[in-house]
């Protein structure tokens, strides 16, 4: 089984946004989390999905669902008060349905640019490796921060990747990296190839389109109307 745990918890302050959390925020008529949706609708090998949302916008969230014709979400949970305790969220849920050999991507709401040939090449590498982090070449220079202004280390950005989502892993093994993390007290982290990482797991890289940006400001929304709509001119000019 593979399936995909989606989270769509995140308020939005970034976005600055007054009326919606940014992941309900609408591109022609359509929610950001509707796009992001579908590319895991779409793909065959995907079994089910979880939605891991903002408590109070879980029944907007099925609206849509509805609304948009999607059948394979199976369930929309509350998350938790950080992005580790929802993915632990996330994770219960997933196992209260099925078994630990179940493959599970882990994936932003509001990363919509995800791409089928990427969720396929993850698939298959979690089948090989165990794990699968979805990567894109670094494209700038990168330099560790420092104190006082002065720049730390600059790092050869030929060996630079930026770990982006899916994040995939057997459910099983994720789901015990999280629970020994918190016997440890760790609270937080900044996502699931971190954690696998610090708990002695090997985690492998995919490489996928670097179009698949998270959406966080309102430049990255501009930046993601701006590849929808050339892609919607190159279907109808050719």
């Amino acid at each position: 089984m593979n399936i995909a745990v989606i989270f769509a918890g995140g308020t939005g302050q970034r976005m600055q946004s007054r009326t919606k959390p940014k992941q309900f925020l609408e591109l022609h008529g359509k929610p950001i989390i509707i796009y992001t949706l579908e590319q895991f609708e779409n793909t065959d090998e995907i079994n089910g999905i979880v939605v891991v949302c903002l408590k109070e916008w879980i029944d907007y969230c099925w609206k849509l669902i509805k609304k948009f014709g999607l059948t394979k979400v199976i369930d929309v949970i509350p998350g938790g008060s950080t992005g580790f305790q929802s993915r632990y969220k996330g994770l219960i849920r997933v196992h209260e349905l099925y078994d630990t050999d179940a493959i599970i991507l882990m994936h932003d709401g509001v990363r919509p640019l995800i791409d089928q040939e990427t969720i396929l090449a993850d698939i298959e590498c979690v089948k090989k490796n165990g794990s699968a982090i979805t990567v894109s070449a670094a494209s700038e220079t990168v330099a560790v921060k420092n104190e006082a202004g002065i720049i730390g280390e600059i790092l050869d950005r030929s060996r630079c990747q930026l770990a982006k989502a899916p994040q995939c892993f057997y459910l099983g093994e994720l789901l015990d990296a999280h629970e020994r993390a918190m016997r440890e007290g760790i609270e937080d982290c900044i996502d699931c190839a971190y954690l696998m990482q610090s708990q002695g797991y090997k985690v492998f890289s995919v490489e996928g389109n670097p179009e698949n940006i998270k959406i966080t400001t309102p430049s990255d929304f501009y930046i993601f109307r701006a590849i929808v709509d050339a892609r919607e001119n190159s279907q109808i000019f050719g």
